[in-house]
């Protein structure tokens, strides 16, 4: 990375979006005194110089003495941005909830998918990101980082009423559609047959599997369906009769070019989404998928220098502040010139 780019200074203007930086980095503990680091903007400017270059503890150091911002060693950042991970992660809260957002003209559509992150070395997942995306704009609404036992779950995000949810099939969770519905919102997501009970609309347990073979190449099949949740003390095995709610809705089905069969779940009825229309709005959640190859090839969120250590969460938690600055500055469906001004905004 060049040195031209640490020495452009647009922080001024980038660190505006960063409010109260002072007051909130004493309340988590981030700053208890200011020795060898004059001010928490100080420490949050060398905290994502760190996340967003592949420069070492001892470099910002160094890059930082350079530019006067602090009299820090590389040990001595290594420990702040160790303690100061409580207050990254509100930082990251306060811009994305800053973000303005539009009335919604019919239905908003809210994407929802997680991303595994792994470090150095690992022959599993280390991190998964949990991410709720608007569509509309492309902006990043929420972020939750979780470790690997952090499962795939609608009741992770907050939902408003009257807006239409899309996600995956490894949101096939009865637990999870429950937590939606119960919020006034909708539900569009790929289903796995294997894992979701379904039952008719007399209650009886269907398997989609024996529907398979109705599922003509051109067309759109449509099942009205009863999904039951099952009580908090449920065990792995539970019996309907004992759901603690039942959720309405329809499956729809349909084969892809290669033949093979796609189930979605919808709570809304045909009038308010018919099925051709789902179909075509399903197809509006690979934007999340697209978001994570922007955040892993343009950020290099893939490339956590530390699987556990016990800076690797406050890393990413960087990285996705450096992300939800980003789009404060330039939405990221907007279109512009490759050498007009905007393409050259720092955030260092």
């Amino acid at each position: 990375m060049s040195t031209k780019y640490f020495y452009n200074d647009m922080w001024p203007y980038v660190s505006r979006f960063l409010p109260n930086l002072e007051d909130s980095a004493r309340q988590c503990g981030a700053i208890k005194r200011s020795r060898n680091v004059p001010s928490a903007e100080a420490l949050i400017r060398m905290g994502m110089a760190y996340a967003v270059s592949d420069l070492s503890f001892k470099d910002v150091a160094a890059w930082a003495r350079a530019l006067e911002i602090a009299q820090i060693s590389g040990p001595g950042l290594h420990y702040r941005i160790k303690t100061g991970e409580a207050w990254f992660e509100m930082l990251l809260t306060g811009v994305l909830e800053e973000e303005v957002r539009c009335e919604p003209v019919g239905f908003r559509v809210k994407l929802v998918d997680a991303t595994v992150i792994t470090g150095p070395g690992s022959v599993g997942t280390d991190w998964r990101a949990h991410i709720s995306l608007d569509p509309d704009t492309g902006r990043i609404i929420s972020v939750e980082l979780t470790d690997a036992k952090g499962g795939e779950i609608f009741s992770r995000f907050t939902f408003e009423r009257g807006e239409i949810v899309l996600g995956d099939q490894g949101y096939t969770s009865p637990r999870g559609i429950y937590s939606v519905v119960s919020s006034g919102a909708h539900l569009l997501f790929r289903v796995n047959p294997y894992s979701l009970r379904v039952c008719d609309v007399q209650k009886q347990r269907m398997s989609l599997l024996s529907y398979m073979e109705t599922v003509g190449g051109n067309e759109i099949k449509e099942w009205d369906v009863l999904v039951p949740v099952p009580s908090d003390d449920a065990k792995k095995t539970w019996s309907s009769d004992r759901a603690k709610a039942w959720v309405r809705g329809r499956i729809l089905a349909f084969r892809t070019q290669k033949g093979d069969v796609i189930w979605l779940f919808t709570d809304l009825d045909s009038k308010k989404l018919p099925k051709e229309s789902a179909k075509k709005l399903f197809r509006v959640r690979w934007q999340i998928e697209l978001l994570f190859k922007r955040l892993k090839s343009l950020l290099h969120l893939d490339e956590l220098p530390t699987r556990k250590g016990p800076t690797a969460k406050s890393w990413l938690l960087l990285k996705f502040l450096a992300a939800a600055l980003s789009q404060r500055l330039l939405a990221p469906t907007e279109r512009f010139s490759p050498r007009g001004v905007r393409a050259q905004f720092n955030l260092l």
